[in-house]
């Protein structure tokens, strides 16, 4: 099937609100006769003749003037649609937002960043979900528009990304820990009952990778999936978690933390999203409450 030439619509437009083959052509920089030949193409496209002549003028056909009511509707919402967005108005910003993260991102961040959003776009709704792997399926089918993480050597090379901090693991215990006063070693912490975090089926991390090189083997005394976990464990047991520092911030309150004494490396969290919400005025605005939150 043709596909219809939709410039034929401005000039159907023009005609019949001047009524006139000779207006139109000077409202268009057209010639008479190139107007003349313009005007054939729209009898042929609709099959009506949309203007006849009466006596020394011309004068709408009846489906000339039903055309008259819808085409000009058409263009203005034409023109909006292809016209750049207007300034972002915050305060009538009516949006949810959905932003997967690892646990302790929402307790550590999460009441700065809703305070900031509160204030700014009173209308937005940010919902958090749990970041359960790296499947980056949810930001390319749109089910999440956010997402927090270190990036992988596998991300998909679709997704854009921006660094929000550096970070580096800490060990942490209760205020009545033998390991909350002295100094530490690679021995004292080895012996010490620990905490396991992992979200999947291991019996190692890569602290015990570490004291390997020392000789030394960690005493793991239970196994859980998240930080939260870890340190509420921590804060009523003698048991030792080894966390990130920065992204567990607030859950750290009212307890020590210490530098551990081997050598894990410090890591990068990221922000992602998919292209298609790159140049999205009211996203655009979110990414970079985001970003200032976490570098404050």
């Amino acid at each position: 099937m043709t596909q219809p030439d939709l410039n034929l619509l401005i000039t159907l437009d023009v005609l019949l609100r001047e009524g006139s083959v000779a207006g139109a052509a000077k409202r268009l920089q057209l010639s008479p006769s190139a107007m003349s030949r313009q005007l054939a193409r729209l009898r042929e496209t609709v099959g009506d003749p949309l203007l006849v002549r009466a006596g020394r003028g011309l004068v709408p056909t009846p489906r000339a003037l039903e055309l008259k009511s819808e085409v000009g509707p058409l263009l203005a919402a034409a023109g909006h649609m292809l016209r750049p967005v207007d300034r972002l108005d915050l305060k009538r910003l009516d949006r949810r937002f959905t932003i997967r993260s690892r646990d302790g991102f929402v307790e550590n961040f999460g009441p700065a960043l809703l305070a900031r959003i509160g204030r700014e776009a009173p209308g937005v709704t940010l919902s958090f979900v749990p970041k359960t792997d790296r499947d980056s399926a949810p930001l390319r089918d749109g089910s999440i528009d956010l997402e927090t993480g270190v990036l992988a050597e596998s991300l998909s090379p679709e997704l854009m990304s921006v660094h929000l901090f550096r970070d580096r693991f800490v060990g942490v215990v209760r205020k009545s820990h033998a390991l909350a006063r002295g100094r530490m070693t690679p021995q004292l912490f080895a012996a010490a009952r620990h905490i396991l975090i992992t979200r999947r089926d291991e019996t190692r991390g890569r602290v015990d990778e570490d004291l390997d090189e020392h000789g030394l083997t960690r005493n793991i005394a239970t196994v859980v999936g998240s930080f939260t976990a870890a340190l509420a464990l921590t804060r009523h047991t003698d048991l030792v978690a080894t966390v990130p520092e920065r992204h567990t911030g607030n859950l750290r309150q009212g307890l020590v933390s210490f530098d551990l004494p081997v050598k894990l490396p410090p890591f990068t969290v990221s922000l992602l999203w998919h292209p298609r919400q790159d140049a999205d005025p009211a996203h655009r605005w979110l990414r970079g409450c985001v970003r200032e939150v976490c570098a404050a």
